[in-house]
């Protein structure tokens, strides 16, 4: 948390923000305060999304000012994000996936970190994700898509396994330039 922007930590079933009775953009006008700052929003204001069931890092304007240059910033590509999942199957190496969605262009590169037998399936794989492109439920659909869907996807996959258990794709690390101060703001999440 600065005087511009802060990076919150959102759990997996909350909404970011809509018609819900909890959401993340509701409870930071409680959780960060107002800055003391001429433009200071009276909401602290999400500038990107987490789907409901994935847990991770969440970037957040606080005053008008930084809201349209980090938006700016995402829309230039200029956040770097990682998720981590756990996908089903064996999936070695590294790659990409170009696969158009809704039309548009969707780009995500993948790399295996890890791999483990499992009781219900052959194998499960720990993966590392970086999405170039913001297209919804990017990383899920195109995990399926390579035939290794994210683990508790119900939605996109048949989701036998580990049904009401939770989606295991967690946004761990965002890395950028602050459009404030010109540093380079990188974090980073333990893996859950």
């Amino acid at each position: 948390v600065d005087p511009w922007l802060a990076v919150v930590r959102k759990p997996a079933g909350i909404h970011v923000r809509g018609n819900h009775a909890r959401t993340v953009h509701r409870a930071l006008r409680h959780n960060l305060g107002l800055p003391d700052s001429q433009d200071a929003l009276p909401d602290p204001d999400p500038v990107h999304r987490l789907d409901y069931r994935t847990s991770g890092l969440l970037l957040v304007a606080r005053t008008a000012a930084v809201r349209p240059m980090l938006c700016k910033l995402f829309e230039e590509r200029q956040i770097h994000k990682e998720y981590t999942a756990i996908v089903l199957g064996r999936l070695e190496g590294e790659g990409e996936c170009r696969t158009a969605l809704d039309g548009r262009d969707a780009h995500t590169r993948w790399r295996a970190v890890a791999h483990c037998r499992s009781l219900h399936v052959d194998w499960l794989t720990q993966v590392s994700l970086e999405p170039v492109t913001g297209r919804t439920h990017q990383l899920r659909r195109h995990m399926t898509q390579l035939g290794h869907p994210v683990l508790g996807d119900d939605l996109h996959h048949n989701g036998k396994i580990y049904r009401g258990g939770g989606l295991f794709l967690t946004a761990v690390a965002q890395r950028f330039i602050h459009p404030m101060t010109g540093d380079e703001v990188s974090l980073r999440l333990e893996t859950p």
